[in-house]
């Protein structure tokens, strides 16, 4: 564990302003830890970061102190359960050191050893269809099951069915945070957060009381992209963060996956935009399973949620696209009466979901 001098470095070190992750990587590069950066003469630092840098790290910060009592006394609550990995330190994850751009120092809350699996990472829209929460929830019990670690960032929507899914499996999930972990953003996601400490990890490379700020986040999203041996797009628009995730992914070496759509959807332009470019279709878990060559477990509750839906007419000729009462009824030949009450039946059973506009849209049960 990090004593408390060593922490003190660190924080000195990545929290001065005017600093900043890439010159310190610099001087950590020259003098091999931050203990030996403040010990460098100011001539030493002025060669490596340059006089403005130089005269930052020897004056004086003043939330410093305060910081570095916070995160002590947020390390010492929780010992079994809270952590900070720095570089070097034996639980880093591996895969982080092989991207251009590893974070320097990582705060971890739950358990380590989600990181010592593979992982892929799932992300998608904060605002996704029924079918998209569906699919990601479905793709991540079945990839966790199946021993894979699922990798997201704790957002509403896409992210959130994810880790959900993940935590109903054995390998579980790890969420990749823009704040610093003494709080839970979004607030709506706090249950999930304190499920994921109990059974996964969450991580940061954000210091204690870091808020929101919307910067943050694409920064995170490469820990996400790099921390994992692929990323797969569930629902996205064309300008969604999740393919700058994407991107980050690619960049990293790391496999692209993306879940077609209808061509109607906006939430599915984006994957299908990732699919031009190279990205790897998949409608199924094993697609994913069979490209990275792991083993699948063939488990009851796999089997069954992958065995046809019994055949209805009216599901027939919803499709898979949101559909109009109108439509429905030219299809059908049936009373607008008559669909409502059928359709309200479908809803409540979970095959189809009601949209906003007054559509109706097929969930897949496959």
């Amino acid at each position: 564990m990090i004593d408390r001098d060593e922490l003190a470095a660190w924080l000195r070190l990545l929290e001065t302003p005017g600093v900043g992750r890439n010159c310190a990587r610099k001087l950590l590069s020259a003098f091999g830890s931050p203990e030996a950066v403040f010990r460098a003469s100011a001539s030493a630092q002025r060669s490596v970061a340059g006089p403005a840098v130089a005269q930052a790290l020897t004056g004086s910060y003043e939330p410093l102190a305060a910081l570095i009592a916070r995160t002590w006394q947020w390390l010492d609550a929780e010992p079994g359960l809270r952590a900070t990995l720095a570089l070097g330190d034996p639980a880093y994850p591996p895969a982080l050191l092989e991207t251009a751009d590893p974070p320097l120092l990582l705060y971890a809350q739950g358990h380590l050893r989600r990181l010592q699996g593979p992982s892929l990472a799932i992300v998608g829209s904060r605002n996704p269809t029924r079918q998209g929460v569906d699919s990601a929830r479905a793709f991540a019990e079945h990839l966790s099951r199946s021993g894979l670690t699922i990798v997201s960032g704790l957002a509403l929507g896409i992210d959130a069915a994810a880790h959900e899914g993940a935590l109903d499996g054995p390998a579980s999930t790890v969420a990749i945070v823009g704040t610093g972990l003494d709080q839970v953003y979004p607030r709506r996601n706090s249950k999930l957060a304190q499920r994921i400490v109990e059974q996964g990890l969450i991580l940061s490379e954000f210091s204690l009381g870091t808020p929101p700020l919307p910067a943050n986040f694409p920064v995170r999203n490469r820990i996400i992209a790099g921390l994992t041996r692929g990323t797969l797009v569930v629902e996205a628009a064309l300008q969604s963060g999740s393919l700058i995730t994407a991107r980050l992914a690619t960049e990293a070496g790391r496999d692209v996956y993306a879940i077609p759509g209808s061509i109607h959807s906006p939430q599915s332009r984006g994957c299908h935009s990732l699919i031009k470019q190279g990205a790897k279709l998949v409608d199924s878990a094993q697609d994913i399973l069979e490209d990275l060559r792991l083993v699948n477990p063939t488990t009851p509750a796999i089997a069954a949620a992958a065995a046809p839906p019994v055949s209805d007419p009216l599901l027939d000729a919803l499709g898979y696209d949101p559909v109009a009462l109108e439509a429905l009824v030219a299809r059908t030949g049936w009373s607008a009466a008559q669909l409502n009450t059928k359709l309200l039946e479908l809803e409540l059973d979970g095959q189809v979901a009601r949209l906003p506009g007054q559509l109706f849209q097929r969930i897949s049960q496959g």
